[in-house]
């Protein structure tokens, strides 16, 4: 049981669902008073489907711009380079229409424009280290709408996570205003997905869930939400799986997306497996939606004596009531057919040191319910995950 803490809420106005993509975004930006609406969207869907036409035909003399060419982890240089061609545009909303990366560049694109960025340096004074629980930005006068592709569930959360190119390193940026003013969930959106990020993002969402469950900075009514989106996310998935084409599936697996991440809304710090996972991703390029699985079973095993209640009640949502939460978990993904261990995503022993090295100072990393004493421990962990 909770026995105290904080319950936060975020700077979101609404989440959108039952309403195509193209109509929703129109009336949001009639409800904002928005003139100059500038689309950051995903190429595939920009130049393969007639997804991003739509939005453009819908808005009319309201679409400002579009730019569809984002890294697959969000880099400060890009975010400097389109916060520019945005500012050029005389852009007064974004509009991110895609997956992950294209969520946080959003999130760090309006905070280059308040601040005028210009170059990797610009991001210097802003990003979070050890200790601070906010960036320095002002709030920005330009907001986002984000309209995702995919399950991650970053578009819940106010934080931005940015590579820095210098260094090879993945870097967490935060404002309360850094959240989407609005979120639209649009099912027919997500049919251009491809199967393997489809079911990949959702086991991330799954971990924004999970380790707000575990998290002793947990509240009560995040845990009663993310564990109601582990179930609803899983059942959703498995239906998509059998049915790619059935919208209500792909439906259920929003809500899921949704609720799984309400800890993230909530500011509930999250575990080792996020921490590691941004290494994995931004120095060792393993894709974002593979780092949950290759990492999280053997998580939860090391974590199990410090949060065995809350595994206990994760395994029944998993399906798998009076079980293991890391077997359920494990046998979910492979369900899914996706990477089960580090080596099936390319990492060798031979850069767990350097993973440790890294990681052993991240701020998820240090708020993981069981501590990890030094490097040492995080070798172990990946030693399990090999």
């Amino acid at each position: 049981m909770r026995r105290t803490g904080v319950h936060n809420f975020p700077a979101i106005d609404r989440v959108i669902y039952g309403k195509a993509a193209a109509e929703a975004v129109r009336d949001e930006a009639e409800r904002l008073g928005a003139k100059r609406v500038f689309l950051l969207a995903s190429r595939t869907l920009n130049s393969k489907t007639d997804e991003i036409d739509k939005i453009r035909l819908t808005l009319g003399d309201k679409h400002a711009a579009t730019f569809d060419g984002i890294a697959q982890h969000t880099t400060r240089k890009q975010a400097a380079e389109v916060a520019l061609h945005a500012k050029e545009a005389r852009a007064d909303l974004v509009v991110a229409v895609g997956g992950g990366s294209a969520v946080d560049l959003a999130k760090i694109v309006i905070m280059a424009m308040e601040h005028d960025i210009r170059d990797e340096a610009g991001f210097d004074p802003f990003s979070i280290g050890p200790g601070v629980s906010q960036s320095p930005f002002r709030a920005p006068a330009v907001r986002q709408i984000a309209v995702p592709s995919t399950l991650n569930g970053g578009e819940y959360n106010a934080a931005a996570l940015v590579t820095d190119e210098r260094q090879k390193l993945k870097q967490i940026f935060f404002h309360p205003q850094m959240m989407p003013v609005a979120i639209i969930l649009d099912p027919a959106l997500t049919l251009h997905t491809p199967t393997k990020l489809w079911m990949g993002s959702g086991t991330r969402s799954m971990d924004h869930g999970i380790e707000a469950l575990c998290s002793p900075a947990g509240t009560p009514l995040a845990d009663e939400v993310v564990l109601a989106g582990i179930r609803t996310l899983r059942e959703g998935m498995l239906q998509t799986l059998q049915q790619p084409d059935d919208l209500e599936a792909r439906q259920l697996s929003q809500y899921g997306s949704w609720l799984a991440s309400y800890g993230l809304q909530a500011r509930v710090p999250m575990g080792a497996s996020h921490g590691i996972g941004h290494v994995l991703g931004g120095t060792f390029d393993v894709p974002h939606y593979y780092c949950t699985p290759v990492i999280m079973p053997s998580l939860l095993r090391y974590n199990k004596p410090f949060t065995e209640d809350a595994q206990k009640r994760l395994a029944t949502a998993l399906g798998a009531p009076g079980g293991e939460a890391a077997d359920a978990f494990a046998e979910f993904t492979r369900t899914l057919g996706l990477p089960a261990r580090l080596a099936d995503v390319g990492i060798g022993e031979d850069k767990f040191y350097r993973i440790s090295r890294i990681a052993i100072n991240h701020r998820f990393v240090k708020a993981n319910p069981r501590p990890f004493k030094d490097e040492s421990d995080i070798v172990g962990l990946l030693r399990m995950a090999a």
